[in-house]
């Protein structure tokens, strides 16, 4: 059976995506495609689940990034838009473009810092931790529902696979948390 990604757009299923990369790559592990080819169609589906939940709420993606940066931050969940940039992996002047639009939305002020007249201050306003708070409690219902199946041990047994991986991949490519190209 396939997986449907677009109406009308059929992705072949994992067995058939495997067995056409070992048609034309021999040397390929199956075990080690099943598992990678796996977590990234989760990873995909998962985004496009949490977009559409960001996007009911009226934010994007790319602003939801910035509440949850700001919320991490700490009370008062305030950052100058250079440190923001540079957590989100973005150019200034992405940032700049992104903290424009939230603050004529309303989600976040930017204001000059008192004691420093020339730095900038960018703070997570009330709305802007409402909209964070209500996604937060969307996406629980919806991590709840993905992982019903599975035992507290398992869920617990599958965290630590995957931490232990996200390692490996951490310490091989140290750089690889920020984006490649700014996404707006």
């Amino acid at each position: 059976m396939s997986d449907t990604t677009e109406p009308g757009l059929q992705e072949p299923s994992l067995d058939e995506q495997i067995a056409a990369y070992q048609r034309e790559f021999r040397d390929l592990d199956p075990q080690v495609e099943q598992v990678v080819s796996a977590l990234g169609r989760l990873n995909r589906r998962m985004n496009v689940a949490y977009g559409r939940q960001v996007a009911a709420l009226g934010i994007s993606n790319t602003e939801w990034e910035v509440l949850k940066t700001l919320v991490l931050a700490g009370t008062p969940y305030r950052l100058g838009p250079g440190e923001l940039a540079k957590r989100l992996g973005l150019t200034p002047a992405a940032m700049t473009h992104r903290i424009d639009r939230m603050a004529g939305e309303g989600l976040v002020t930017r204001d000059r810092d008192e004691s420093n007249r020339v730095r900038v201050i960018v703070e997570l306003t009330d709305e802007g931790r409402a909209k964070w708070l209500e996604a937060m409690r969307m996406a629980t219902d919806f991590e709840e529902e993905l992982l019903q199946d599975l035992s507290g041990d398992e869920r617990g047994n599958l965290g630590e696979m995957l931490i232990r991986l996200l390692r490996r991949v951490e310490h091989a490519q140290p750089d690889a948390g920020g984006r490649l190209t700014d996404l707006d």
